[in-house]
């Protein structure tokens, strides 16, 4: 393989790479939001970088969220139902196999997608999450706290966190499914604050009963986390939505009153901790008192609560939850004679990407130690793809918990000299269904991403998904099966949005790969023809390949798209104007040298195509009879075909191909689209 002495300007890269995708809860199959938001631009992120700095340095995981009240309340309601019989982990793990099945139909190419609870990758979990706790105590950043937890007594029990609704306490709030300590929406706010609560066992008002649990001593990391989101606000790679939401939760602690309650709240004034009062705003319903720190505005809110004062708070830095008594969850580790507790889901779900990096490493044999070449060196970056409402666990929390464990790392006794680093955030606004976001309660029930596929081939997906910019805003997908009225759906004339990039896998990327084959096969008796490429063709691909290097540092993948759409039909065009020239002058060189660029380019757009489309790419590359591991590399100089082929090939002149088969397509249409 040549060198990497390219003429190309490219950017800087890591040594080595972990890319994350989420962690699906085991309560149910994968929804289109799932696999378009997260695991489909992930997949070809990673993708794009084991091409780009080789497949041996990039860790590409995943695994299902197994714990947390979601999981509870599901296994719960299809036991009561009758319509399962089995244990809450036989539950989860099939949950977790047809998640995987939904995975691999897509191709999502993750190197373990393993689950909290399942396989090796559990029992590495468990380990890990005992070390992180004990180092978050030893380090002196958890706090022991009563706190106040629903309690259903007519069912006699604690209430986990989905078995209690009612609506988001957070001003500016519209969450109707506000649970014991989070709505849908990502906020988080103290139980009691929740508005009008309901126990989804009994439907009566639980009651509050204190509880003993492990918080993490968030508001202590207010200074990091202004220096933090600064550093992320100055980085253009940074996508805008991250250091905004996390700015959201560094404002002070801040309560709104109702107008009408103005009287009620003079006549406790006194009784409240210094505070600042603000009017309302014109137009606003709510008055503001702010207070110096999170413990005064606590102290506010019992204040309040006594005199009946309605009250919403604002975002701020609270206590973070590490430690709850629900029975289904990781063990926490015993600290202080605190025993008889579990892991809260979301803090483990921040460190579980350790765990699975550890788990497939120990997979693949190498040293346990080998973590920290991944999470710790200065050479390596680890990319978390998420949606927009997880920011405040991702962007907030993990962060100051990984300053937390400074100056050492979760297993290493002792100070570090390369502690863990901060991992790069890749925020996906919402994938609306139509133009609102998708729910099952809706009058048109979105579907599935498995139902999906009956209507659509995977690439045909993928290249959509990774159109729409989810990374600038929220967008709609609207796929026509499913939106259109049955006029519309009768109507050719009516396009499927969905399938406008597929057009170009379908037509004129096909029909550039085609053309190259079939030429070769006519004229050049089944041989690429090897020779310099036209300089106009060897700078077009070298400022496509250094456009599409910046933009996929930036994470850009519409942009990508873009780029590659304008480039394809531009390769096209050159064939279809240099083949018909060459015809009507009847001139084989100029026929040869058609075919010399003509291929040079598909084998750039081919390999620039590989995130997106995996497959077909592949077919082509396997058609054109090139090992993968050196075709989809970076690693060349990309003035020409020689460098692929054998020093034999290029003293020919010529490089053997396939046959093609007639009227064969690299890029299929799905079988619901042949007329």
């Amino acid at each position: 393989m040549a060198a990497s002495h390219t003429n190309t300007k490219r950017t800087s890269w890591p040594k080595r790479a972990v890319v994350t995708a989420g962690m699906p809860y085991g309560n149910k199959a994968l929804h289109f939001g799932h696999i378009a938001g997260v695991f489909v631009p992930a997949d070809a992120f990673a993708r794009f970088l084991r091409d780009r700095i080789g497949a041996a340095n990039v860790r590409f995981i995943s695994g299902t969220d197994c714990f947390g009240s979601p999981i509870n309340e599901g296994y719960r309601k299809l036991v009561e139902a009758g319509e399962f019989d089995g244990t809450i982990e036989e539950y989860v793990l099939a949950n977790h196999e047809r998640q995987k099945a939904t995975l691999s139909a897509f191709g999502v190419s993750l190197d373990i997608y393993e689950g909290s609870n399942i396989g090796h990758s559990g029992d590495v979990h468990q380990l890990i999450s005992e070390k992180f706790i004990e180092k978050l105590h030893e380090n002196g950043h958890l706090r022991k706290r009563a706190t106040l937890q629903f309690y259903d007594a007519e069912a006699g029990t604690f209430l986990n966190g989905r078995q209690v609704q009612g609506r988001c306490p957070v001003q500016g709030c519209k969450s109707e499914h506000g649970y014991a300590d989070e709505c849908d929406l990502g906020h988080s706010y103290a139980p009691e604050d929740l508005i009008a609560p309901k126990s989804t066992l009994t439907g009566t008002v639980p009651e509050m009963r204190p509880v003993e649990n492990w918080y993490f001593d968030l508001p202590a990391f207010a200074d990091f986390l202004r220096d933090h989101v600064a550093a992320l606000e100055a980085d253009p790679d940074v996508r805008a939505i991250v250091p905004q939401t996390i700015k959201e939760f560094l404002a002070p602690p801040v309560i709104y009153v109702k107008n009408e309650a103005r009287e009620a709240y003079e006549a406790v004034a006194g009784e409240l901790p210094p505070h600042a009062l603000r009017e309302a705003e014109k137009g606003k319903q709510s008055f503001e008192i702010e207070f110096a720190d999170i413990e005064a505005r606590d102290a506010a809110r019992e204040v309040l609560a006594r005199a009946d004062i309605r009250f919403r708070t604002g975002k701020a830095l609270v206590p973070f939850r590490i430690t709850g008594n629900i029975e289904w969850g990781v063990a926490a580790p015993v600290i202080d004679g605190l025993e008889g507790l579990t892991v809260w889901c979301w803090p483990e779900s921040l460190w579980a990407p350790m765990s699975f990096t550890m788990a497939v490493n120990d997979q693949m044999g190498l040293p346990r130690g080998s973590w920290r070449d991944w999470w710790c060196s200065e050479d390596a970056e680890v990319f978390q793809f998420i949606g927009q409402d997880n920011l405040y666990f991702y962007g907030v929390a993990q962060p100051a918990m990984i300053e937390a464990l400074r100056p050492g790392d979760i297993l290493a006794p002792g100070p570090s000299d390369h502690p863990i680093r901060q991992t790069t955030l890749v925020a996906n606004h919402h994938i609306l269904f139509g133009d609102k976001k998708a729910s099952s309660s809706g009058a048109v029930k979105p579907p599935s991403a498995d139902e999906l596929l009956d209507h659509y081939t995977v690439e045909q997906l993928r290249a959509h998904f990774l159109a729409l910019g989810l990374g600038q805003k929220s967008v709609g997908f609207k796929p026509k099966p499913y939106l259109a009225t049955p006029e519309e759906l009768a109507d050719p004339r009516v396009a499927d949005p969905v399938l406008k990039e597929g057009a170009l896998l379908t037509n004129v990327f096909n029909r550039l790969a085609r053309s190259c084959f079939y030429e070769a096969q006519k004229s050049f008796e089944g041989y690429l023809p090897l020779g310099e490429v036209s300089s106009e063709v060897v700078e077009k691909a070298q400022e496509t390949l250094t456009a599409y290097d910046e933009m996929m540092h930036r994470v850009e993948l519409h942009s990508v798209m873009s780029l590659m759409d304008e480039f394809i039909r531009w390769a096209n065009k050159r064939w279809t104007d240099g083949i018909r020239q060459a015809e009507l002058a009847g001139d084989d060189a100029a026929r040869r040298q058609v075919l010399v660029d003509s291929f040079f380019l598909l084998r750039v757009a081919t390999l620039l195509m590989h995130p997106v489309v995996p497959f077909g790419a592949e077919r082509i590359c396997d058609y054109l009879s090139f090992e993968f591991d050196d075709f989809f590399s970076w690693n060349y100089d990309f003035e020409g075909m020689d460098e692929l082929c054998s020093a034999s090939e290029q003293d020919e002149g010529r490089h053997r191909i396939r046959e093609l088969p007639p009227r064969f397509d690299f890029f299929e249409k799905h079988s619901s689209q042949r007329k």
